[in-house]
């Protein structure tokens, strides 16, 4: 649809006193499918609104009505970052940077459900709001930067995103629209009936957010889930061989092939695995930057670790990577450093999440997509082993084995052979007394 000679025609439309690059009205894109895919405009008009219902394409006008309507509103292409098929997590951390900067940006005055959310959201993240209200003043200050055009193109993008996948009460959505729903989104008006579903609309969303991660989650693991793939080499619980285990152990010195390619999925993935943590932080010390692990490292510890160290552990840091002149000092702004400081007057678990989350996300955007194309990974995967399924008859538990030579037993006492002399010995030994044997004779 974007294909320059073939797609949807696009054109600069003029919006108050804005004018929109790339813009394209609702009949043109329902023109453009009914001719591509030789159906009727009643149902490329369908295909348009699911479009729009799945944020691929997004209304300028209306925003609360994600349909497409067959006349000449504009819409606009979104942009492949916030496609769904990136699969990127909607986290309420992201959400609440967005309202923050939009609480800048007017002022305070937001609409009703944008207001609750806010207030929800700073209560709820207390501990890091300060670092929330600094990215957003980050974000707001690089938006002011742009040209005026390419920021309320970029506004309305981030507010199509959101409105997708936080959509405010009131929005009608061509996912809302069935045989018994009761929402029709080519009518004109929201009815007060029809708002009493916008509930189970919501909850709608939500399920088929967490389908699609659920879909994304089993198609990466599922050679990495014990549920759904065989143990390699064999399953220790059953089979009584250890080399599962053994090849798996926390700081194993060469780990196997499935294990280095979990380290790939994510930069999670990699710092909750100890040896892939290793690994990171071999090539992390040969660019020089080893301190930013360390320093994400001893934020953990402090976050977990016990109460009655912590203000030791967070003094600890703050000497070895915040203080002036420290050993292994790590690069952090201003404001970060500010907000980190004047937490560490009355420290808690969370005094440096600012710092760390900071510090993270530098190794996720910088460092982990180097480590990944380095020698150091190259070299490890080169070495990994492979985990080769034995076939292992599974081993029986030992009560059932004791259960089987008994029964054993028995089968081979009932089908020996008596001995005669042996039964009479043992009965006269017990004093009883055996009756004389009697034999019959036929007469003739």
């Amino acid at each position: 649809m974007q294909d320059p000679a073939t797609g949807v025609k696009l054109q600069p439309q003029r919006l108050v006193i804005t004018t929109i690059p790339h813009a394209i009205t609702g009949e043109d894109i329902v023109a453009w499918l009914a001719d591509r895919f030789q159906i009727d405009a009643q149902e490329a008009r369908s295909f348009g609104s699911m479009l729009v219902a799945l944020g691929y394409i997004y209304p300028i006008q209306d925003h609360k009505r994600l349909v497409v309507k067959p006349d000449a509103s504009l819409y606009r292409f979104q942009t492949p970052y916030f496609w769904p098929t990136q699969q990127w997590p909607v986290e309420d951390t992201d959400y609440a940077i967005y309202l923050a900067k939009r609480n800048i940006r007017k002022k305070g005055i937001l609409e009703l459900h944008e207001q609750e959310q806010y207030n929800r959201l700073h209560k709820w993240m207390n501990h890091k709001w300060d670092f929330i209200v600094m990215q957003a003043k980050e974000q707001y200050r690089a938006a002011k930067e742009r040209k005026k055009p390419d920021r309320v193109v970029f506004d309305c993008q981030e507010r199509a995103y959101w409105v997708v996948h936080r959509p405010p009460p009131g929005t009608v959505s061509a996912m809302d629209y069935g045989l018994e729903r009761l929402i029709d989104p080519n009518a004109h008006e929201v009815t007060g009936e029809s708002l009493s579903y916008f509930p189970s609309v919501w909850s709608m969303v939500t399920c088929f957010s967490l389908h699609c991660r659920l879909v994304k989650y089993c198609a990466t693991y599922k050679g990495h889930d014990p549920f759904l793939s065989k143990c390699l080499p064999s399953n220790p619980w059953l089979t009584d061989d250890v080399t599962y285990w053994a090849l798996n152990m926390p700081n194993v010195e060469i780990p196997t092939k499935m294990r280095v390619e979990r380290w790939t999925f994510s930069f999670g993935e990699l710092l909750s695995d100890p040896r892939g943590r290793d690994d990171f932080r071999l090539f992390l010390k040969k660019e020089f930057s080893g301190e930013n692990l360390a320093f994400w490292e001893g934020c953990e510890d402090l976050k977990w670790g016990t109460a009655a160290t912590m203000k030791e552990k967070a003094e600890q840091i703050y000497k070895t990577f915040l203080a002036r002149g420290a050993p292994r000092w790590i690069n952090i702004d201003g404001k970060t450093m500010e907000i980190t400081v004047k937490g560490l007057k009355h420290p808690h678990r969370y005094v440096l999440d600012a710092a760390q989350t900071h510090i993270y996300m530098l190794m996720k955007k910088d460092s982990y997509g180097r480590y990944l194309k380095s020698p150091v990974f190259k070299e490890t995967m080169k070495k990994a082993l492979f985990a080769l399924n034995l076939n292992r008859r599974p081993s029986l538990s030992p009560i059932i084995i004791r259960q089987q030579e008994q029964e054993q037993k028995a089968k081979m006492a009932a089908s020996a052979p008596v001995d005669i002399t042996q039964v009479m010995s043992k009965l006269s030994k017990q004093g009883k007394e055996v009756p004389p044997r009697r034999t019959s004779v036929k007469n003739d």
